[in-house]
């Protein structure tokens, strides 16, 4: 039998210099640029850093929601970045001196950006910083800066069912239209049965578009569910799963999609449990902001309305600011002015990642994308991380 010896982790960390010298001492002058290889192209259309984009057209959608289609800016941006419905884009704001990023999710049909359009549909929130700001004062034209489409919340075939109940509520209609667009046009493989949550049926967005699509396509079928009102056509009431299980299909797996508003996320963990799904079958969008830690169950109560410092490293420069514990780490450094490397402002895609030099945060648990690593090193994600003492972290300001 040969002898075998055992695998040192050690010894490949001392294998690193003579490695890092070898590549110092090679030739260059047969390296090609990086955009000479096709991955590298393929990889900066699908996933640019940034998307610079101008404002096309502006559809008003009742008193207090828009639609706002853009195109590349046509000098930075040249082609729009594909993506999967259920994707969202990062827009960047810079509002009476903060420098802050939203998310929002694409509402718009994939198959549009191939042709250089994307669309989002905002809809006005109370004290709501940047959708007012979009609201009142975007307009035909404007510049927005925007990451490239990110998120989880799409369809896939290899673990979703072929069957989708997806249930929403408000503004949180925005992903299923772009799904609801995607199987219309074939792009999607799934069916759709959509559960739309509105206090009346005025409020709802998309009627007719969605009105439209369910003529044209089998797969897709829409159900309005108002709380304020009776309408022929209609559930009553708020989505529960009486009403859920009315309309899934009966004796068929199937993969429960949700989105929106804090409350309905709240009401809906009450629910779902009664539909006796596995865990894999239950989707969310973003949880989003939250905006009062303390009314987890588990957060010190003794904490509440405490004022702190939060000193901050980023690229090479240290600030100290004040922090408070009703806000994140990350709305503090963005009313400070300090630009933050993020996206989704949940506790999910990791982009604010930072290292904890000192001082105890707040973390609720059910927004807590952190890896065990990160919890054993301290790392934390500022967007969902709410101080509990005077605060020192390094946050990594990646550049492209």
């Amino acid at each position: 039998m040969p002898n075998i010896r055992s695998l040192n982790k050690m010894d490949f960390t001392k294998m690193i210099p003579d490695r890092e010298a070898k590549i110092a001492d090679a030739s260059t002058s047969d390296a090609l640029p990086n955009d000479a290889y096709i991955a590298n192209r393929l990889a900066q259309a699908l996933h640019p850093y940034a998307q610079y984009l101008k404002i096309k057209d502006i559809i008003e959608r009742g008193e207090d929601a828009k639609t706002f289609v853009f195109e590349p800016d046509g000098k930075k941006t040249k082609e729009l970045a594909y993506f999967n419905a259920g994707s969202y884009l990062s827009i960047v704001f810079s509002i009476g001196g903060a420098h802050l990023t939203r998310p929002y999710s694409l509402s718009s049909s994939p198959r549009d950006s191939l042709s250089g359009a994307y669309s989002i549909t905002v809809k006005r929130a109370f004290g709501g910083l940047a959708s007012n700001f979009m609201l009142d004062k975007w307009k035909k034209g404007d510049l927005v800066e925007a990451s490239a489409p990110l998120g989880q919340f799409t369809y896939s075939p290899i673990r979703d069912q072929k069957v989708v109940v997806g249930l929403a509520g408000g503004s949180g209609i925005t992903p299923f239209y772009s799904l609801a667009q995607a199987i219309a046009d074939g792009d999607e493989s799934c069916s759709l049965i959509l559960l739309y949550g509105s206090k009346t049926l005025s409020e709802a967005l998309f009627e007719k578009e969605f009105r439209a699509l369910e003529e044209r396509c089998p797969k897709f079928k829409l159900v309005n569910v108002l709380s304020n009102e009776t309408r022929e056509g209609c559930e009553h009431g708020f989505l529960n799963a009486e009403i859920i299980e009315k309309y899934a299909p009966k004796g068929e797996e199937y993969s429960l999609f949700i989105c929106g508003p804090q409350a309905m996320y709240d009401f809906l963990e009450k629910e779902t449990p009664k539909l006796g799904l596995r865990k894999k079958d239950i989707r969310h969008e973003l949880f989003g902001e939250i905006h009062d830690p303390s009314k987890d169950p588990s957060y010190p109560s003794e904490k509440k309305n405490g004022h702190y410092r939060l000193k901050v490293h980023i690229d090479d420069e240290t600030k100290t600011i004040p922090c408070s514990a009703d806000e994140s780490l990350l709305v503090s450094m963005e009313k400070a002015g300090i630009s933050v490397p993020t996206h989704c402002r949940s506790g999910e895609c990791g982009f604010c990642h930072s290292r904890l030099v000192s001082g105890n945060v707040y973390v609720p648990e059910k927004v807590d994308g952190r890896r065990m690593a990160d919890k054993l090193y301290g790392y934390i994600h500022p967007c969902v991380s709410f101080p509990l003492s005077d605060i020192e972290i390094e946050v990594p300001h990646f550049k492209p």
